[in-house]
Order: structure tokens, then C-alpha cells, then sequence
């Protein structure tokens, strides 16, 4: 049994995850003590408290060798949203919240949703809690990660109105869509070595690559979307910030009118809107 205090365990968690290169080390020092004491920070208000350590020190080397925080604590926020993550998915960002955002502009009442690359279910999800009439379907070539977004569904309580379905993209859907939601991967091969630690090292390559050019991606889906959407109907689709003229022409190229474009919270290009254009 190791035991100190809260803050002497904290400052020691701060120092730890500071020497590994942490961008937060106090914040995260103190939200993976509250994990592993199964607290909220606001418990560890009393620095005197002692406190043993053993599973604080075990998420605490983990976390320094760059695990994603969301990875050890197998949860991250999303929208209005508590999502179940694993090294399957994608962690979602609070970034691509800027989607859902776009969506809530551009589209009044759609009556079918469909996600392609789900992952945890996320953009999927905070769409149907945003569209109460509204049924999904959430495409993904990982049964590990549809297994995560069936659960995720399951504990929003929209289990219901959700489907999901093992595909290589739209190849076995059919039907018309009102909004088509995607994020795919459009990192270029060979900038994945240079991500973060915990990007590059943790999160499933398939989910982040996007081929040569970071578009391969792109070239699938928007001829799928073509299908698929309604006449009337919106897709809204992440790109990377450098990526907004070449996705814009690859849709103008099968005739969606000019993408509208939405930055995240940074000031970054993050979303861009399509719909068809005049025929």
C-alpha cells in the first residue's frame, strides 16, 4: 500500500506528466487522481486527505507514455453527449463539433441521418438528440467499433432510432438520406509519423490515414453521397484545414453546388456543407 496526501500527490502527478511533455500536467494530474479514486475533482478540495496511490500511480505512467487521457478512462464529452471510447474509434473531438453545428444551420427536420466512418457513434448521436423524429444510420468497416457506437446508443437512450452497419462505405445501402455526416480519415500517409504521440501511436491508423494525398477518402464518398442524398437533402463532411479547395472541386466535379465551409472553434477550416446543385 502506498499512501500520501491528495497534495502531495498531486504535485508529484503535475511533475510526472510535465517532465512527459503534457500539455495540462496539474489538470490531468488531478482528473486521473479523481478517476482512480473514483471521485470528481471537486473531492480532492482537501489537500491533507491521505490517500492511497497504487491505481494513481498506474494511470499516471500510462499517461505518460502518451495513452490518450480518453483511453484510460474509457469516456469522452461530445456535444451533450457522454460517449464510451476504446482504441477502436476515433476519440472524438470537440472540434468536430463544428458538423453538428453546420447541420443545425443548414438542415430543418431530416427525417433519415446517415454517418459514414461512425466510430463511437458520435456525430450520429448528437444528431438524433438534436432531431427527435429522426432515425440514423451509422456506417463503419469495424464491427469493434460499431459494437462501441450500439453501446453508446444504448446509453443515450436513442438505441431505437439507431442502426448500425458493418460496410465498406455506402456500397449495401439504398434508399435517400436528408443529411449525410462524415469525417472521414484525410491525413496524408505520410504525415501520420508526425502526429502527436498519442494520436499516431494509440488511435486505429484506418480511422486516420487518407492515402497519398489525404483524399482517397473523399474520392469514395461523394459519389455515394450523390446517391444517396436527397434532392433537397445536406452532406456535411470534415476536411483537413489545408484540404477545403481540393474536396470543393472534387464535389463541384459531380455537381453539388459551391461547399459552404464552417471553421471549429480555433479559427480553423473544419466542416464544409453540400448540397446538389441546379439540374
Amino acid at each position: 500500500m502506498t499512501e500520501t496526501t491528495v497534495a502531495a500527490a498531486l504535485r508529484r502527478g503535475a511533475a510526472v506528466l510535465a517532465a512527459a511533455g503534457i500539455a495540462q500536467p496539474a489538470r490531468e494530474a488531478r482528473l486521473l487522481l479523481a478517476h482512480a479514486l473514483g471521485a470528481v475533482p471537486a473531492d480532492l478540495l482537501d489537500g491533507g486527505r491521505m490517500i492511497e496511490t497504487v491505481d494513481f500511480d498506474s494511470l499516471l505512467a500510462r499517461r505518460a507514455a502518451r495513452e490518450p487521457f480518453a483511453h484510460i478512462t474509457g469516456r469522452r464529452g461530445f456535444w451533450t453527449l457522454d460517449l464510451a471510447v476504446s482504441p477502436a474509434t476515433l476519440i472524438p473531438r470537440a472540434d468536430t463539433e463544428a458538423l453538428i453545428e453546420a447541420l443545425l444551420e443548414a438542415a430543418a427536420s431530416p427525417r433519415r441521418i446517415l454517418d459514414f466512418g461512425t466510430g463511437t457513434g458520435a456525430l450520429l448521436l448528437a444528431a438524433l438528440s438534436e432531431f427527435p423524429t429522426a432515425t440514423g444510420v451509422g456506417v463503419d468497416r469495424s464491427e469493434a467499433a460499431l459494437a462501441i457506437a450500439t453501446a453508446n446508443a444504448r446509453a443515450a437512450g436513442l438505441a431505437p432510432r439507431a442502426m448500425f452497419v458493418a460496410a465498406d462505405w455506402g456500397a449495401p445501402l439504398a434508399g435517400e438520406f436528408e443529411a449525410i455526416l462524415a469525417n472521414p480519415p484525410y491525413i496524408r500517409s505520410s504525415d501520420i509519423k508526425a502526429l502527436m504521440p498519442e494520436v499516431a501511436a494509440h488511435e486505429p491508423r484506418l480511422a486516420l490515414d487518407g492515402g497519398a494525398d489525404g483524399l482517397t477518402a473523399y474520392r469514395r464518398i461523394l459519389p455515394e453521397i450523390s446517391r444517396l442524398l436527397t434532392a433537397d437533402g445536406v452532406a456535411v463532411l470534415e476536411i483537413g484545414a489545408d484540404q477545403v479547395e481540393q474536396v470543393g472541386n472534387l464535389a463541384l466535379a459531380l455537381g453539388f453546388s459551391e461547399p459552404v465551409l464552417r471553421q471549429d472553434l480555433g479559427g480553423n477550416a473544419r466542416a464544409v456543407t453540400l448540397r446538389r446543385g441546379a439540374r
